[in-house]
């Protein structure tokens, strides 16, 4: 007798990727191997039916930020210049993802038509029904923000189910798990708790713009293959905050 099959407990998703998720094995840069993989666990989801919308960040590339305190760049032009790199990542997973056989769009939030459609909420919630991939970038399109906000903000516009931050470990740790090694990792986690402790999970305006909209953010080990499958079928894998 054949057991069912498992039903996905969601049914959009926005999955936040960090730049350097995208670095794979190199320094710098982007690694077309990595893109494939990355691509492969999100064509497992769509065939599941699930809606996959995803912010990509710009850390591989340039971190505007850090780039500005380390050269001394001017804010808001080192976080133009981040917003940029985010557009090179969400292009090669563009492309990585309809090598793969999916449908998939780039909306960003600066306009430049040449290269993507700009971001147009009613269109990219359109582009998700008819089972489209969408990669945002650009970030919210100002300076002092990060793309984990672009991402609150995104997820909240659309109407997704949960925030996937996709990261190196399992989840959200007492302490940096890969420099002490005694730390403990949580299961579950409220919003308030992350902000409290000063948790490095996103940055506090997309915690708190979560919280105030009860968007649940799902911690996890993007490296294990397979796992963004597994927690859209809910399996116990990452930490939930909400």
């Amino acid at each position: 007798m054949k057991l069912p099959k498992k039903k996905p407990v969601y049914k959009r998703i926005l999955l936040k990727l960090s730049g350097e998720a995208l670095l794979g094995d190199k320094a710098h840069g982007i690694d077309a191997e990595m893109c494939a993989s990355i691509a492969k666990q999100v064509k497992e989801v769509c065939s599941l039916g699930v809606q996959v919308a995803i912010v990509v960040g710009a850390g591989n590339i340039f971190r505007g930020q850090v780039e500005s305190e380390k050269f001394g760049l001017e804010r808001s032009v080192a976080d133009y210049m981040g917003m940029l790199a985010t557009v090179l990542n969400g292009l090669a997973l563009q492309n990585a993802i309809e090598q793969a056989g999916v449908s998939c769009r780039v909306m960003t939030s600066i306009p430049m038509a040449a290269v993507a459609e700009p971001y147009i909420r009613r269109r990219a919630v359109h582009h998700l029904d008819k089972g489209r991939v969408v990669i945002f970038v650009a970030g919210t399109g100002n300076p002092y923000f990060t793309t984990d906000t672009a991402a609150s903000l995104k997820a909240n516009e659309i109407g997704a189910d949960i925030i996937l931050k996709a990261t190196k470990v399992d989840g959200i740790y007492t302490a940096d798990p890969v420099k002490v090694k005694t730390a403990k990792k949580y299961k579950k986690l409220k919003f308030i708790d992350v902000l409290k402790q000063n948790l490095k999970v996103m940055d506090s305006t997309a915690i708190s713009m979560c919280m105030d909209n009860d968007l649940p953010i799902l911690v996890f080990n993007l490296l294990k293959k397979g796992n963004i499958k597994k927690v859209v079928l809910g399996e116990n894998i990452g930490t939930i905050v909400q």
